[in-house]
């Protein structure tokens, strides 16, 4: 019988072992995380100067062109924007049937019942008090919310309501006072304008539950341009050509492009990123932003009264918590009109 020849034994080797927990690949996901969160963080900053900075175009604009008819080319060609979007992003662009009205009803009055009263009234009172007065908005939504149940009026939203309602009348009283003509008229119509936006957001949230924030937005400008068209075409005669310069182009490209298009549709990732309510209080930055660039480029003074009233505005909004703010973000998609 042959012999079957033994193969030489290989000693055995000893396993690897396992990576320390401070290991690279563990380590870069919370470094990827920061990243994004700093990014988002810088990208909601921009957005805040670029909305600031958009209202002060406005009233730049205003001078050469009439004020619905403005509003109508600028969200009519946002609308053209968010629609080529929403193709590439969503792969479609319908409606259900049965949104068709609610939606047509909520564009109406946060677009276009908004931008008749806003623009018209932008022309009439300074930028610094359209500003401020407009960052009060999350209060009436939160009132106009508690009051068709879709929030509850806690003692801290009370107590920020009431003051943040009381540094609204306190930037109109210490610059132009209470009346129906001139700048007052102009602040009383900024601050109905606001109301029109509360009934948008607030009514709103049932339908945002059915579709994407980007695709209700969209539509809603493409429906409130419908309610702008008339006036807009009410004040066509009143337009001259002759007023219109590179400046009022550019002009009307950042508010169209960036500030009503571009912006929003950032605001859709960081919102993903950071979350409504701390969105939230970056926004806070918008009419100090806004105070500012009127100041520097539209030599606007800056009242005494409009800082503390502006103070007073968003320490209200801070002080009715973070469920306002979940309100406010999941009803509008994070537009900024």
């Amino acid at each position: 019988m042959t012999a079957t020849p033994q193969r030489p034994r290989v000693p055995d080797v000893p396993a690897s072992p396992p990576p320390p927990a401070s290991a690279a690949a563990p380590r870069s996901e919370p470094a990827t995380s920061k990243r994004v969160l700093r990014v988002a963080e810088i990208s909601a900053l921009l957005v805040m100067l670029t909305w600031g900075g958009n209202v002060v175009a406005v009233k730049a604009i205003l001078a050469d062109l009439p004020p619905i008819l403005f509003a109508f080319a600028r969200f009519a060609t946002a609308f053209l924007v968010l629609l080529a979007f929403l193709r590439w992003r969503e792969g479609s662009v319908g409606l259900p049937r049965e949104d068709i009205v609610p939606l047509l009803l909520l564009g109406l009055a946060g677009f276009g019942l908004y931008q008749d009263l806003w623009a018209t009234a932008l022309g009439e009172t300074t930028a610094s008090n359209s500003a401020l007065i407009t960052a009060a908005t999350p209060v009436s939504t939160m009132v106009i919310a508690a009051a068709i149940g879709s929030d509850t009026i806690t003692r801290a939203k009370a107590v920020g309501a009431a003051l943040a309602l009381s540094g609204a009348v306190g930037v109109v009283e210490v610059t132009h006072g209470f009346s129906f003509t001139g700048a007052s008229a102009g602040d009383l119509m900024t601050f109905a304008a606001t109301v029109c936006w509360s009934f948008y957001v607030a009514f709103g949230a049932p339908v945002l539950r059915r579709h994407s924030p980007l695709r209700m937005a969209t539509w809603a400008i493409g429906f409130g341009c419908l309610g702008m068209l008339p006036l807009a075409l009410l004040q066509l005669p009143s337009f001259d050509p002759s007023r219109v310069h590179a400046s009022t182009v550019g002009l009307f490209l950042f508010c169209a492009l960036l500030a009503a298009a571009a912006s929003n549709v950032v605001m859709f990732e960081v919102v993903k990123v950071l979350g409504p309510a701390r969105t939230t209080l970056f926004q806070s930055l918008v009419p100090a932003f806004a105070v500012v660039a009127a100041a520097v480029f539209l030599g606007e003074s800056i009242v005494i009264g409009q800082v503390l009233g502006g103070i007073v505005i968003v320490a209200g909004i801070l002080i009715s918590g973070r469920s306002l703010g979940r309100v406010r973000f999941r009803a509008r998609g994070a537009m900024r009109p």
